[in-house]
């Protein structure tokens, strides 16, 4: 095969299951080097929401709406995060031999370069893009591409998605994680954090025109020759063969979190690489870890290193030294790469998992347990605090009280904040209301200058994973506690609730607030 001259495949619109199917095909093949390297071209419909390969289904789609409005679900052989994919956005991918690029690893230099044809095509449509690692493409700092890898032996896959136009409200609706990864203290709504091509041209190019430019620039940067042509007979074969695996629940849902009626931690912990989901099934009895599951937005090579890393962790004691030990061991032991990621998060994020064991104090539970979230310091430690400020959520509030956009509360009983008030005062706390993003972001500001050292709260976990940085940032000891009801998120209004006018209602977790301020 002639290393400059590459076959561009363009199979036009297919649905998730056939898309998915031919990528895992077609970096097969090319391992066993019996096709040649090739730029593909792929569009859906009807429209896909995507899961990356590590991620949990339960945790990031929202399978009801999707179903609803006839959206497929399925899951990329690749890492990162979930996508929505809908038919105006067009997908390009690089399979090819290690050796073209001379680099067998995994790299952000490598992603950069790969990325390059994307960024000329995109300035011959007057849009000054660039790379931004770990694997965006942006323009002044609003995605308009995400990217990301697979291998197999010598061969790797490598794609990414073109927004030509986007339809943000079903995005929202129908994905878990884009919303809770927005950060709106640097942004007022997704149009900010996110473009497209006819937002940033004010037209829309037809779909030929930008395949075109795709095309030229990737002849261009690559010094290749593209040729269009079909599927080989062993790639039409073997897709026949895989695609029935790829409608299957079976892959669609693969990553199962365990039951509910398992001794179970849970953590989130955040990283230059994305943020690990930790899930640790334990025999408390016998002090052990009997399994471990890993999930999240980030990028393996090769995938499955992650579930070699989780059968690492089976029936290991809960000792720090000992699981410590273990990842390292497999880190070094495997070379396993994981962009923006390294051994020691993954030991930091097991022990945040297991910290759930020292909340386990009287009445509370170690299920009650995995929804406290803490910063800044451990639960054991900001309970020594003896912390005596509570910050409350105005979404619990009545949406018919007049005090539901205020700081304070006249505590009438109808609704749950109203409780949490009076159990607050009868504990001697100093007890306010959090009104937008902003303001709790100044009122623990202010709290800080005051010498404040700790606090307890209340949000969702979807709050918790998207503002788990800014809490670090202002840097002051707080335990957080779940909220018991759907959320701004659940509802695709995370931006009128960071607004701080959110007109819905959710409702506290009394029961287990009221457990923890029993045990500070």
């Amino acid at each position: 095969m002639e290393l400059n001259k590459w076959r561009l495949l363009d199979m036009g619109r297919r649905n998730a299951s056939y898309n998915m199917a031919l990528d895992e095909v077609l970096l097969e093949v090319r391992a066993k080097n019996i096709s040649p390297n090739t730029i593909r071209f792929l569009q859906f419909s009807p429209p896909a929401a995507l899961l990356g390969y590590h991620q949990s289904l339960k945790q990031e789609i929202r399978v009801d709406f999707c179903k609803e409005s006839g959206i497929d679900i399925n899951r990329r052989i690749t890492g990162g995060g979930a996508l929505f994919f809908d038919e105006t956005q067009i997908g390009w991918e690089i399979v090819c031999d290690k050796g073209f690029f001379g680099s067998n690893v995994a790299n952000i230099k490598l992603f950069e370069r790969l990325s390059q044809p994307l960024i000329i095509a995109l300035k011959k449509l007057g849009i000054n893009a660039e790379f931004r690692p770990r694997n965006d493409i942006e323009v002044r700092g609003r995605k308009i591409s995400g990217t990301g890898g697979a291998s197999d032996g010598n061969a790797f896959l490598f794609q990414g998605t073109l927004l030509v136009d986007f339809d943000v409200e079903t995005m929202f609706r129908a994905l878990r994680v884009p919303i809770e990864k927005l950060k709106f203290r640097e942004l007022e709504s997704a149009k900010e954090r996110v473009t497209c091509i006819r937002w940033e041209t004010n037209f829309t190019p037809s779909t030929d025109y930008i395949k075109r430019l795709l095309r030229e620039s990737f002849e261009e940067e690559f010094n290749i020759t593209l040729y269009e042509t079909g599927l080989t007979p062993e790639e039409e074969t073997l897709l026949k063969e895989k695609e029935d695996n790829f409608t299957s629940n079976e892959w669609i849902d693969k990553i199962k979190l365990p039951s509910n009626d398992k001794d179970i931690v849970y953590s989130l912990y955040k990283t230059d690489g994305g943020v690990i989901r930790t899930t640790l099934e334990l025999d408390l009895k016998r002090h052990r870890i009997l399994s471990a599951l890993f999930t999240g937005d980030f990028f393996t090579y090769p995938a499955e290193s992650i579930l070699n890393l989780e059968a690492e962790l089976k029936n290991i004691s809960i000792d720090p030294v000992i699981y410590e030990q273990k990842i390292e061991e497999f880190f070094e032991r495997e070379k396993l790469y994981i962009s923006g990621i390294k051994a020691a998060d993954f030991v930091s994020a097991v022990d945040k998992a297991l910290e759930k064991l020292s909340i386990m104090k009287s009445s509370i539970s170690l299920s009650e347990a995995n929804h406290i979230f803490t910063v800044n310091a451990t639960f054991s430690e900001i309970r020594e605090m003896k912390p005596k400020h509570l910050l409350l959520p105005y979404c619990a509030k009545s949406t018919t009280c007049g005090y539901r956009y205020k700081k304070d509360c006249i505590e009438c009983g109808n609704c749950t904040i109203g409780e949490a008030y009076k159990l607050g005062k009868e504990k001697d706390m100093w007890v306010t209301t959090v009104l937008s993003f902003e303001d709790l972001i100044d009122t623990l500001k202010e709290l800080k200058s005051k010498g404040v050292k700790s606090f307890v709260g209340s949000c969702c976990e979807a709050f918790y994973t998207k503002h788990m940085e800014d809490f670090y940032e202002v840097g002051t000891p707080g335990i957080l506690i779940d909220i018991d009801s759907t959320t701004c998120y659940d509802l695709g209004k995370a931006t009128s609730a960071y607004r701080g006018s959110f007109e819905n209602k959710t409702e506290l977790n009394f029961s287990l607030l009221e457990k923890v301020l029993n045990v500070l």
